[in-house]
């Protein structure tokens, strides 16, 4: 039987999110370790910190250990990179609704990276956001589908979703907010690593796998090729 091609029912193809997520994972990696990284370096050494070719790589790493705490706090069964079990409508409720606030825990994070390497550079800063909004799209989805099963309400589910999704720009204020009076470019330089490490974490952990894990395993390694070339000659460009 053929699938329904109603507006209200229709996803992301697999092909298209696998290439999308792959696309996204390539962006990211790029930025991270082709200019946040060394930028974070370069930084730590224009302030005159000793060893900053050892401390970059030990706040890159400290990045990874933040996200991945984070992560672990997540319990397994509402992960949002998790496809939602659609039995019966109150579990479907809870799903829908500890998955949107385990979405928010993640999305912290990442508004807060967005912000911090936008006050490094602005032409770094749209294609990460483009490349984050990407990725939200399946968490989004993993927010919106169970809820709006067990509740029939299709507004509300894409409000929770949204609400989720708020979390980033809210990452970004009080990251800023907490980290103003100590501004710097030493601390700065330690931002830029640490924002590295988790950005890499996300991709390896989190994009990569769910890309994957559509089954359209080409499409997740040809969307990761073409995320760095679009970032590689946009880089070039804008330089």
């Amino acid at each position: 039987m053929a699938a329904s091609s109603s507006p209200s029912n229709a996803t992301p193809s697999e092909r298209f999110l696998a290439a999308a997520l792959g696309f996204s994972a390539g962006v990211m990696l790029y930025i991270s370790l082709v200019e946040l990284l060394p930028a974070g370096v370069d930084g730590l050494e224009d302030a005159g910190v000793s060893g900053a070719e050892v401390w970059g790589p030990v706040a890159f790493f400290a990045g990874v250990l933040l996200i991945a705490v984070i992560d672990r706090f997540v319990p397994e069964e509402i992960n949002p990179h998790e496809e939602p079990s659609a039995t019966g409508g109150a579990r479907m409720r809870k799903v829908g609704v500890m998955t949107a606030l385990a979405i928010a825990i993640h999305n912290f994070p990442e508004g807060f990276a967005t912000f911090f390497v936008a006050l490094q550079d602005a032409s770094l800063a749209l294609p990460l956001a483009v490349a984050i909004a990407i990725h939200n799209v399946p968490e989004g989805i993993a927010v919106a589908v169970p809820l709006r099963e067990a509740t029939g309400k299709k507004w509300a589910a894409a409000g929770w979703a949204a609400l989720s999704g708020l979390a980033e720009p809210a990452g970004a204020v009080i990251g800023y907010l907490f980290l103003r009076p100590f501004l710097g470019p030493a601390s700065l330089g330690i931002t830029f690593a640490v924002i590295a490490g988790i950005m890499v974490f996300v991709s390896l952990d989190k994009l990569l796998p769910t890309a994957i894990a559509t089954g359209r395993h080409h499409a997740a390694v040809y969307g990761v090729i073409g995320g760095m070339a679009v970032m590689a000659v946009s880089l070039v460009l804008l330089t």
